[in-house]
């Protein structure tokens, strides 16, 4: 199990760590893991002078499996486009086709009351976000800035999908949804956009073929609205790039905390990035405070996705439930009056309560 490791910026090396944790205790079960490390992002520029490096991705196209901290912070903000830290994560998905995101939402019973809504509306909340990652808005061309004929600036950006790619992740989330409660919403714009016309007519052509899963579609202002109203009423969604990426930090909230959800970005044969959906949280780095359970959690996912390990995937999953039932709590999902612990000793007590 060749797992590559990009820490990157930010709370990135932190919460990287405390997973690596877990790596280490399994490694020391007997499994077969073998870990390399390589800066991505700013980390990436400051080593390389790119934020994907060509030994950092060479790492990451040799590895079975990508874990991923975060990456960027202020610090780069003055950088040119193609230097920014962002252009590491959109990189890599790209080189290695990580088209399929999967972004799993679960309410833990114990963080009810860290939720930004009613426990009765979030309470059992379990819903899955399929984004597709290597398309649409971020990856179109013609992009750029220009000056107008009237003579002022002007910023443009082309949304563009084709068949095949929405064809492929319309299977992914069919397929999701037919190992869960069989029922898929797509969302797009297709009232206004010839994108989203041409997504509902590929994804309504595909449901031919999954007739046992119950499709519906959804414009996206709609679901924005419904994920707060009615969150429960979705299973799981299946959406573009840019409409995935704003829902999928929409629904972190309904969980308690951005800090808790991981994510997996798939190739078409089952390689994957897995990485939290939080940012490098700058103003929180080195100071023992970020939520590692997302980046823990990631490696759920990874055993689960790459490595058809079930049983390692829900061993941690069970260890994380196990943590949060003790009461411990790092400051984004601790309710008024908890106690409050650091990211190193959430991670241990994790790895402790791994059986």
């Amino acid at each position: 199990m060749k797992i590559a490791i990009l820490p990157g910026d930010g709370i990135g090396p932190e919460i990287v760590r405390e997973a690596r944790k877990l790596l280490d205790r399994l490694r020391r079960e007997g499994l077969p893991i073998e870990l390399d490390e390589a800066p991505i992002g700013g980390a990436g520029y400051e080593a390389a002078g790119h934020p994907l490096p060509p030994a950092t991705l060479a790492l990451a196209r040799a590895a079975d499996a990508v874990l991923l901290g975060a990456v960027g912070g202020p610090r780069y903000d003055t950088l040119p486009r193609e230097l920014r830290p962002e252009q590491g994560i959109l990189g890599i998905r790209k080189a290695l086709a990580l088209f399929a995101n999967l972004r799993p939402a679960l309410l833990y019973p114990e963080l009810a009351a860290a939720s930004t809504l009613k426990a009765d509306v979030v309470a059992g909340l379990d819903i899955v976000i399929v984004r597709e990652l290597t398309g649409d808005i971020y990856f179109g061309e013609p992009r750029g800035r220009r000056m107008t004929a009237a003579g002022e600036r002007e910023g443009f950006d082309t949304m563009r999908y084709a068949e095949s790619e929405i064809a492929r992740i319309a299977r992914v989330g069919f397929e999701t949804a037919r190992k869960r409660q069989r029922k898929l919403t797509s969302v797009d714009k297709a009232n206004v956009l010839d994108t989203s016309m041409l997504w509902r007519e590929v994804v309504t052509g595909i449901a031919a073929e999954y007739p046992d899963v119950e499709l519906s579609h959804m414009y996206v202002d709609n679901a924005a609205m419904q994920l707060v109203r009615a969150p429960k009423s979705f299973d799981v969604i299946v959406t573009g790039n840019l409409f995935g990426d704003i829902l999928s930090d929409e629904a972190s909230m309904l969980a308690g905390s951005i800090g808790m959800l991981p994510s997996a970005s798939l190739d078409a044969h089952g390689k994957g990035l897995y990485e939290p959906i939080h940012g490098s949280a700058p103003d929180l780095a080195g100071q023992d405070r970020a939520n590692p359970l997302a980046t823990m959690l990631s490696v759920a996912m990874m055993f689960r996705h790459t490595f058809g390990d079930a049983d390692v995937a829900d061993r941690i999953e069970r260890a994380v439930r196990a943590t949060l039932a003790r009461g411990l709590r790092t400051a984004d999902i601790a309710a008024p009056g908890e106690s409050i612990v650091g990211t190193q000793a959430m991670g241990d007590a994790v790895v402790a309560a791994l059986h």
